[in-house]
This record gives C-alpha cells, sequence and structure tokens, in this order.
C-alpha cells in the first residue's frame, strides 16, 4: 500500500523538533516493518486543535485523488485534538482510509468514547442527509404542483443520463456562503474535506437548497 507520514508537534521549541525527528524515524520504520511504499512525509509544527493546517489538507487531497491507501502516525493525539480529531477521523472513515499507528504498532485503536462519538456522528449526519432530501422532495412536489416543469430545466439532458448525484453536506455550502465565501472558494474547501466536487455543482445544489427554503417559508 502507498503510506502518507503525517508528524506533528505543537511549538517551535527545540525539544519538539527533536519530537519531530524521533516521529518521523519511527514512522518509517514502521512503514517498512508493513512493507508500505512512502508517498509523502508530512511534517507540521501546528497546534492540534486547529483545524486549518496546510498538511491536513494536503494530506486529505492526496486521499481524495486515490493518490494513497493509508495513513502513518504515532498516536491519534498527532493528527489532532478534541473536535479536530473526532473531525478528521470521521472524515478519514468515510474515505474507507485505514490508520496505522507507532503506539499500536499496526492499525490504530480509538478509544471506546471516541469510537462512540464517530458512531453518534455518522448516525446524525445520515439523519441530516434523509431531513435534507426530504426537504428537496417536499420542494420539489410543491414546485410541480405550482407548474414547474423540471425537464425544462435540464440541459444537455442526453449526456447526463445515469449520471450518480454528488453528495457532500449542504448545510456546510449554506454556511460558508453566510460567511461570504465565493462558490469557487466553497468548492475548494469541501474538495479539501474529501468532497470531489466542482464550482458548478455547489452552486446549482446551493440554489436547489435556497428555492426549497424559499418554498417551505412560505407554507
Amino acid at each position: 500500500m502507498k503510506a502518507i507520514i503525517y508528524c506533528r508537534v505543537s511549538t517551535q521549541k527545540e525539544q519538539q523538533t527533536t519530537s519531530l525527528s524521533r516521529q518521523k524515524e519511527e514512522l518509517v520504520k514502521l512503514a517498512a516493518d508493513k512493507n508500505f511504499t512512502v508517498l509523502k512525509i508530512i511534517e507540521e509544527k501546528e497546534s492540534g486543535y486547529d483545524f486549518d493546517r496546510e498538511g491536513i489538507f494536503e494530506m486529505l487531497d492526496l486521499f481524495t485523488n486515490k493518490k494513497a491507501d493509508c495513513l502513518l502516525i504515532q498516536d491519534e493525539t498527532r493528527l489532532g485534538r478534541g473536535n479536530t480529531k473526532i473531525a478528521l477521523f470521521h472524515q478519514l472513515n468515510k474515505m474507507n482510509v485505514p490508520v496505522f499507528s507507532v503506539s499500536h504498532q499496526g492499525e490504530l485503536q480509538l478509544s471506546e468514547s471516541d469510537t462512540m462519538v464517530l458512531q453518534i456522528v455518522g448516525l446524525v449526519e445520515e439523519y441530516q442527509r434523509k431531513i435534507h432530501n426530504l426537504k428537496i422532495k417536499r420542494g420539489m412536489r410543491k414546485a410541480i404542483d405550482k407548474g414547474f416543469n423540471p425537464e425544462k430545466n435540464l440541459s444537455n439532458q442526453q449526456n447526463a443520463q445515469g449520471r450518480e448525484r454528488i453528495k457532500f453536506p449542504i448545510e456546510e455550502v449554506v454556511r460558508l456562503r453566510r460567511n461570504k465565501l465565493s462558490f469557487d472558494e466553497i468548492a475548494i474547501t469541501l474538495r479539501g474535506l474529501g468532497y470531489n466536487v466542482s464550482k458548478a455543482t455547489v452552486h446549482r445544489r446551493y440554489q436547489e437548497f435556497s428555492l426549497v427554503e424559499s418554498n417551505e417559508s412560505k407554507r
């Protein structure tokens, strides 16, 4: 398997720099023991509570584009701490990326409490998706009842038959849009989180959501 090695310390202090080197050395050895090919070694000096890290987005981008198969870390705290850790492990789980650690000398085993939180997050996300899809369907039915013809709004329909609808969190698009991000910036952010979407797709889905919200508010 092709592996990404991720090393992190929280400060620029000399002893932390030594820790960074030690992490790298131990992880390279772990990769050799597992017969993994090291595709990339990412080293960062950033807080584990901070999600906005260049190395994290580089790592997620490599997994999104199927250039790497697994992640190697010293222990789960090197990936992140607090809510950031949970969010990153949730994203890696969604992408089916196995994580190996030096502390376990094999595939990482999260604590029972962290595993429970990830299960709850996954369940909540699934129900949010179902609620959103139901809102879309209700809004479309109401629009059709008022004379809206969806077939007239599908350009190049003959070239799009059978195309699978891309799934991504529309609530995150709405939040980022409210924070004044452009659709291009939102698409880049979502791709960093593992959703392979284009600017046009993000814009179209946002328009659909806005239509549903507008119809719901008029009820």
